[in-house]
């Protein structure tokens, strides 16, 4: 890895094709520059090794060495449930690892595997010679995660942590990320608003929808929870999609807050079917992870899931230099994006909708 003196100002300026002074200005802050120009640099000072005085102080005064003579090896422990984050998260802890020199390497952990057997799987994975372990959101099942926090090596939960645990963690904000969607809908005049999400696979699940009954009640709406669909999922079946069909067309609601990513195809699909126009006659609030090609550009809170990871990486080396300091919990909050998917609700509502399916039915 090139060291202080290896890289300077210039040999960031001279890999990207731009002026020393752009350089400087973009690693101190200062505007004059898209934001995609400064990440850019940002990015490009961080794989070259480059530190300002300032980021070599702060790090520092955290007792974490800016050019570490050793390099370090982390894992990712995850299961299947875990793979539509891993992307993102992987490539934060790698961004922030890489300046460091440090390597980050994933672990899937067996679903089918009795709990007697877990001691001894973990023994033999190898799991026992990393410097520290990230635990990522999702794990099932839930047993492994008792296993998972006894570990003796330094780790990050990528969740939100269960009461009682000592563990650091680090997570997106999900319930900032839910009081915005529903604070964005009421300001456009959505009242009845419908939240569709599984509220028992995890913690974060669970977190939404209380948060969404909050929000609701901040904005002094009264929340009946048989309106909304946050019961057991039945394995995305057939008894499931009709029930949430019945309810969204007995609620008839303005707008609808998909609180999971992998529901906010069915719940657009649902819409499709119900020929309820997308925001004409109902709004939809998206919480994807990321924005797909086959969905509309959905008005959705940005889940900083990468950033998540980034962060995650700086308390790792942090709890490395100060293990015996307290256990720290920390929220990654997102900014909200306005897409194609909400607009104020129509005077007439689904009134609409529900005659077009009734004149095509005689």
């Amino acid at each position: 890895m090139p060291t202080r003196k290896q890289v300077t100002l210039k040999t960031i300026a001279n890999e990207l094709g731009l002026t020393v002074q752009t350089v400087l200005k973009a690693l101190k802050g200062k505007p004059g520059m898209s934001e995609a120009t400064r990440q850019r640099i940002v990015q490009t000072a961080e794989r070259l090794g480059y530190y300002t005085m300032e980021q070599i102080r702060s790090l520092r005064l955290d007792r974490i060495a800016p050019y570490p003579s050793e390099r370090l090896r982390f894992l990712l422990v995850q299961t299947a449930e875990s793979v539509s984050y891993n992307r993102l998260l992987l490539q934060g802890l790698e961004d922030r690892f890489f300046s460091f020199g440090h390597r980050i390497e994933l672990l899937m952990l067996p679903q089918n595997i009795k709990e007697e057997h877990m001691p001894s799987w973990i023994e033999e994975s190898g799991m026992a010679y990393a410097d520290g372990i990230f635990i990522a959101p999702s794990i099932i099942p839930k047993v492994w995660e008792s296993y998972l926090f006894a570990l003796p090596q330094p780790r990050i939960l990528l969740s939100f942590p269960p009461p009682g645990v000592k563990i650091d963690s680090v997570i997106w904000d999900v319930y900032e990320a839910t009081f915005q969607a529903v604070s964005y809908l009421h300001s456009l005049g959505h009242e009845r608003i419908m939240y569709v999400g599984d509220i028992q696979l995890q913690r974060g699940f669970i977190l939404r929808w209380q948060a969404f009954c909050h929000a609701m009640h901040v904005q002094g709406i009264e929340v009946d929870p048989s309106q909304h669909s946050i019961g057991e999922r039945f394995g995305g079946g057939r008894q499931w999609l009709e029930e949430l069909e019945q309810k969204m067309v007995d609620f008839m609601p303005t707008a609808i807050i998909c609180g999971i990513d992998n529901e906010v195809s069915i719940v657009a699909s649902l819409c499709h079917k119900l020929q309820w126009r997308v925001p004409d006659e109902v709004s939809l609030v998206g919480f994807l992870n990321e924005q797909t090609e086959d969905l509309p550009l959905f008005t959705r809170p940005l889940l900083s899931i990468r950033e998540t990871g980034y962060r995650a990486a700086d308390r790792m080396l942090w709890r490395l230099a100060n293990p015996t300091l307290p256990f720290e919990h920390i929220r990654i909050q997102g900014d909200f994006h306005i897409g194609s998917t909400t607009s104020r609700p129509a005077a007439n509502g689904l009134q609409s909708a529900t005659m077009r399916r009734y004149n095509q039915k005689s």
